[in-house]
């Protein structure tokens, strides 16, 4: 075989440390602020972080070292391979070079094991006995069942109904490790209960399924909140993926013209790009493609706003391009991608051009994901399928212009625990679904009266 398929590397070239885009960040990031516009502390995330984790997420350190027993864990999977996409080139005639992330070989299928296993690490360390947490497509529920279960302390997961309906093997994946999963809203917490009064056929959000989470977190000393995605610890955390790729790249001599990656919270986008967009703040060429739902338009659509996390605004409020966080997302089979806002880092690169954003419908998206499974044999994710639909667009422009380039995306997750989708998809049971004006409309009201970014 003369044609190189996978670049890996070996356990001793993984990160040691994780890296800090804030360090390098030309215009600082807007602090969280409380109701009436002021700059909150730390010691206000207290009662739902622990303190080693809140350091972390206001660190302005470039470099974070890795402790060794998370290090020891992150080798089951890591270095995670880079994948040529060589027949996927020859089915789409493109004289672009593709190649991809693999984060789907961790455990649990994703990259959200990466900070999964360090936020059960630094939760356990600080003493906490139980973390509780959301989930939509249930990728980020698996890894943290799966996690708090190594790193022996327990998991309750609130999965958003309609992907709790949607995927019951992703609730038994997290009951085999230990955790405790129910549909949100439900009627363990104030905020389920009175949702489920006001509108009892609610398909669920992750805004709802957060609070609820936060609701119990904060009700016992025992116990705190752990979220997969949006903040700034967690997407440092990820950086792992593109500290590898570039070693990978490095190792065959070349280097990405464009980086994509699906963006719901922004953490699988963020851990193969800012590593990246390192080399371009010092002057590097790089395009960095943001990819997300057309029915959940955050990036593209969606003003940049302070707004809470969740429903029941018990969350600081963040700098981010936000839907209103009252927003109830349509049930599109990427339940990952369901979320009224994205993370603070990602909406900041947005707002300084550093990163581009597309929305794309769900019919290209799982077309893409079927292409893909016929030439590389992978199955996507629905939420990884569009990095890949934005790739072959990509790949077809470069295939226009009769130029070559090199596209690299990061194939975060497998689909294997999603084909109830994809039934849908072949049934011809799946629409194309633009969120209506009047809808973003009357979502965006929650947001009246909040303060807004400088």
């Amino acid at each position: 075989m003369t044609q190189e398929i996978k670049i890996l590397l070996r356990e001793d070239e993984m990160p040691r440390q994780w890296y800090n885009i804030q360090a390098d960040l030309a215009k600082p990031l807007p602090p969280p602020v409380d109701p009436a516009g002021n700059p909150i502390g730390p010691e206000a995330l207290a009662p739902v972080f622990p303190m080693n984790l809140i350091e972390q997420e206001v660190s302005q350190e470039r470099w974070i070292d890795i402790p060794d027993e998370i290090l020891q864990v992150l080798a089951q999977w890591r270095p995670s391979p880079l994948h040529r996409a060589r027949r996927l080139e020859k089915a789409l005639g493109t004289p672009a070079k593709i190649y991809y992330k693999n984060e789907g070989v961790s455990p649990a299928g994703s990259h959200k094991p990466n900070t999964a296993i360090a936020q059960a690490y630094y939760n356990r360390e600080f003493g906490i006995k139980r973390l509780t947490t959301e989930t939509g497509a249930g990728q980020w529920g698996s890894a943290l069942a799966m996690s708090c279960q190594l790193m022996g302390i327990e998991c309750k997961v609130f999965m958003v109904r309609i992907s709790f309906e949607q995927k019951p093997f992703r609730q038994m994946m997290m009951r085999t490790w230990g955790a405790d999963c129910v549909a949100s809203p439900s009627s363990e917490t104030e905020t389920g209960r009175r949702i489920l009064a006001e509108t009892p056929d609610t398909p669920g959000s992750l805004g709802i399924a957060i609070s609820e989470a936060i609701e119990q977190a904060v009700t016992a000393d025992d116990t705190r909140y752990s979220l997969g995605s949006v903040l700034n610890h967690v997407l440092m955390h990820q950086t792992v993926i593109g500290l590898e790729t570039k070693k990978q790249f490095e190792q065959i001599g070349e280097y990405p013209d464009v980086l994509i990656g699906c963006a719901g919270g922004g953490s699988n986008f963020a851990g193969l790009t800012f590593p990246f967009l390192a080399d371009k703040f010092n002057g590097k060429e790089l395009r960095v493609v943001a990819v997300e739902p057309a029915s959940c338009p955050t990036l593209t659509r969606a003003p940049y706003v302070y707004d809470s996390g969740d429903v029941a605004m018990m969350t600081p409020l963040l700098p981010m391009h936000s839907l209103g966080h009252g927003f109830i997302p349509p049930p599109i089979h990427a339940g990952g991608l369901r979320y009224h806002g994205i993370a603070p880092l990602v909406s900041h690169l947005l707002q300084e051009e550093l990163i581009e954003a597309t929305a794309i419908h769900q019919l290209e998206c799982y077309q893409a994901a079927v292409l893909f499974a016929h030439t590389e044999g992978f199955i996507p994710a629905p939420e990884t399928s569009h990095a890949i639909a934005q790739t072959i667009r990509e790949a077809k422009q470069a295939q226009e212009e009769g130029k070559e380039r090199i596209i690299c995306l990061n194939w975060s997750g497998h689909g294997l625990m999603d084909l109830s989708g994809y039934e849908a998809y072949f049934n011809g049971q799946l629409a194309d679904y633009s969120l209506p004006e009047e809808q973003l409309l009357r979502s965006l009201v929650s947001l009246e009266g909040l303060p807004r970014p400088q």
